[in-house]
C-alpha cells in the first residue's frame, strides 16, 4: 500500500527510538512507530516514546539486543532497555485469533496493516517509519483527529466484542481530547455495554482513574459513562458533576473527584479493588465534615481536630466543587503557625500524667482529650506546666 499524505513530514523521535528501528531494519525486518504516543504528537502535544511495531518476532527481538526485559513475550512485546537504561517497547506483528471479550490469543507473522486493523480506534491505527520517515494511515485515522471523531476500526460491533474494554478507551479519548463518537461506533459501544461486567476490577479501576485525571471536562467524562452503560454496569452511585463545580484546580486526584461525583464513593473503590489507602481515604471524606462550622481560628482548629489526615482532601473538594471558601486561609493560617490540634501536639505526654498518679485507661485518654479541647480554643495555654496544673486541677 502506497504511504499516505497530507501528514507533517516528519516527527522528532528519541535517538534511541530510531536507533531501535534503524536495527531492526538493517537485519531485514520492518519496523514501524505506533500508539498513542504517536497519535498525541500529531494532535500537538505529547513527549512521551512511542512503541514499535516489527516483523521480528520477539526471540529474534531478544537476540539483536543485549539487554532486553520480556515485558510481555506472549502477547509479542520485549522492552529493549537503551544506553540510559529507559526501556522502549518493540511489540511483533500481530492479529487476533480468539477473544473472549476479555484476553485474546494472537498470532504473529502478519503484515503492519493486519496489525494496525486488531487496534481499537482508527485514531490510535497510525504509524510512522522512523528511518524513511513516511506515514502509513489505512483507516484514515489522521482524517478523524482531524476531524475530533473517536471511530472503530472496522466493524465497531466486532471490535468490542474482541474486548469490551474498548468501550471505556473510546470514552476516556472522547473526554479527554473534547472528540464526539462516530455514531455507529457509539451505537455499538451501547449495544455491547452489558459486557463490560465481565472485565476485571482492576481494568476497569485503570480507565476510571485516567479518565477523570485527563479529562477536559468531567462532567463529559461522567455523561458518557452514564449515557453509554457503563455506570449501570460498574458506578450505579455515579452522578456526575454537582451543579457549580469545576474540578480544574491541580491537582486532579482521581480519589478526591470520585468523592465528587459518586455517592458511597468508599463503596465504589471498593468495587474497583482500590489500594485500602484509597478507599480509607474517601471513607474519611465522606465522613466529613466538609467544611468548619465557622471560619474563626477555634472553629478551624476544631475541624482539623475532627478530620484528621483528611483535611487536604476536603480542602481539594472544596475546591472542585467552585471556588476557594474563606476558611481555606485560615486553615492555611493555623497549619504555618504550627496551633494545637492533636494528642501529639500538646507540650505534656500520657507519661507525663502518669508521673501525676493518673492510671492508665480511659481516665488518662479522657484527660489527654480534655487537654486538646483547651488548647484548641486557646494555643497560648499549651505550656507544660500549665497543663499539668490543669490536670492537677481536675483531678
Amino acid at each position: 500500500m502506497a504511504e499516505v499524505t497530507g501528514f507533517p513530514e516528519r516527527v522528532a523521535l528519541d535517538p534511541e527510538v530510531v536507533r531501535i528501528a534503524r536495527t531492526l531494519e538493517d537485519a531485514g525486518y520492518e519496523t514501524w512507530a505506533v500508539g498513542g504516543a504517536l497519535r498525541d504528537r500529531l494532535l500537538g502535544g505529547g513527549q512521551s516514546d512511542v512503541d514499535l511495531a516489527t516483523a521480528a518476532t520477539p526471540e529474534v527481538v531478544q537476540r539483536l539486543f543485549r539487554r532486553t526485559v520480556p515485558v510481555g513475550v506472549r502477547f509479542g512485546t520485549v522492552g529493549v532497555l537503551d544506553s540510559g537504561r529507559r526501556l522502549h517497547e518493540v511489540t511483533t506483528f500481530r492479529q487476533d485469533v480468539e477473544t473472549d471479550g476479555r484476553h485474546a490469543v494472537v498470532r504473529f507473522g502478519v503484515s503492519l496493516d493486519e496489525d494496525l486493523a486488531r487496534r481499537d480506534f482508527t485514531i490510535n491505527a497510525i504509524a510512522y517509519h522512523p528511518v524513511r520517515e513516511v506515514w502509513r494511515d489505512p483507516f484514515d485515522g489522521f482524517a478523524d483527529l482531524r476531524a475530533g471523531l473517536v471511530r472503530a476500526v472496522g466493524v465497531p460491533a466486532d471490535r468490542f466484542r474482541e474486548d469490551y474494554l474498548r468501550i471505556l478507551r473510546g470514552i476516556r479519548f472522547a473526554a479527554r481530547f473534547g472528540f464526539r463518537f462516530d455514531p455507529a461506533t457509539w451505537d455499538a459501544a451501547v449495544a455491547a455495554a452489558p459486557g463490560l461486567d465481565g472485565l476485571s476490577a482492576e481494568r476497569v479501576r485503570d480507565e476510571w482513574t485516567k479518565g477523570l485525571v485527563t479529562a477536559r471536562s468531567v462532567a463529559e467524562f461522567c455523561r458518557l459513562w452514564r449515557e453509554a452503560g457503563a455506570a449501570a454496569v460498574w458506578l450505579p452511585e455515579l452522578d456526575g458533576l454537582p451543579a457549580g463545580a469545576d474540578p480544574a484546580p491541580e491537582p486532579r486526584d482521581p480519589v478526591v473527584l470520585t468523592t465528587l461525583v459518586c455517592r458511597a464513593p468508599a463503596t465504589v473503590l471498593a468495587r474497583l479493588r482500590a489500594s485500602n489507602h484509597e478507599i480509607a481515604r474517601a471513607a474519611a471524606v465522606e465522613e466529613g465534615p466538609a467544611a468548619p462550622e465557622g471560619r474563626d481560628d477555634v472553629a478551624v482548629r476544631r475541624w482539623l481536630h475532627r478530620v484528621g489526615t483528611a483535611v487536604d482532601d476536603l480542602v481539594l473538594l472544596a475546591a472542585y466543587r467552585g471556588g476557594t471558601p474563606a476558611w481555606v486561609e485560615t486553615v492555611r493560617q493555623v497549619r504555618e503557625r504550627g496551633d494545637p490540634t492533636e494528642r501529639g501536639d500538646l507540650a505534656v505526654t500520657g507519661h507525663d500524667l502518669l508521673a501525676l498518679g493518673v492510671a492508665p485507661g480511659p481516665e488518662l485518654g479522657t484527660l489527654l482529650d480534655r487537654l486538646v479541647d483547651e488548647v484548641i480554643r486557646d494555643p497560648s495555654r499549651n505550656r507544660r506546666d500549665d497543663l499539668l496544673a490543669m490536670v492537677r486541677s481536675w483531678r
